[in-house]
């Protein structure tokens, strides 16, 4: 398995090298899926309005391309302003199904100013599949992300 801080390093060079924010984000995804084993489902969502609108994922189809703020782990995520790890998504109330094999998720917000710009949610197959390590380097990866977009945005 890559060091998380290999993964990282491919991410920044990636996004860095992209020449807009649409195709930094989908390499971010396309990495994160393809080099972390345990990533069953890598998505970006963006806030639009009060909701949150399914931007560049790889995995299965999602049957949630738009989610309301504080609806679901990735609208609590978007609410609270703080990554979510949930290690077992069927003892989670908060769960938005949508496979019947993912076991776990990690969400994290992609903030600018203290504003939700969108987030990162990975889905597992594997129960308690995120630790510490993946907090750091999903939230590293959401900074450089949130930098891009901020710079857009202005």
């Amino acid at each position: 398995m890559p060091s998380h801080n290999d993964v990282l390093n491919d991410i920044t060079r990636q996004i860095q090298s992209e020449a807009d924010d649409d195709r930094a984000m989908a390499a971010a995804v396309a990495t994160l899926k393809r080099r972390m084993p345990d990533y069953s489902w890598v998505g970006i969502y963006l806030l639009d309005g009060n909701e949150l609108v399914l931007g560049p994922f790889e995995g299965k189809p999602s049957p949630h391309a738009r989610i309301p703020l504080g609806r679901g782990i990735c609208g609590a995520a978007a609410s609270e302003k703080a990554t979510i790890i949930v290690d077992d998504v069927n003892a989670d109330p908060r769960y938005l199904a949508c496979s019947i094999e993912t076991k776990s998720e990690i969400v994290v917000p992609i903030m600018a100013g203290g504003e939700v710009l969108g987030e990162i949610d990975i889905d597992s197959d594997r129960q308690a599949a995120f630790g510490a390590a993946d907090k750091t380097l999903l939230e590293a990866v959401a900074a450089q992300l949130a930098a891009r977009m901020s710079v857009r945005s202005r």
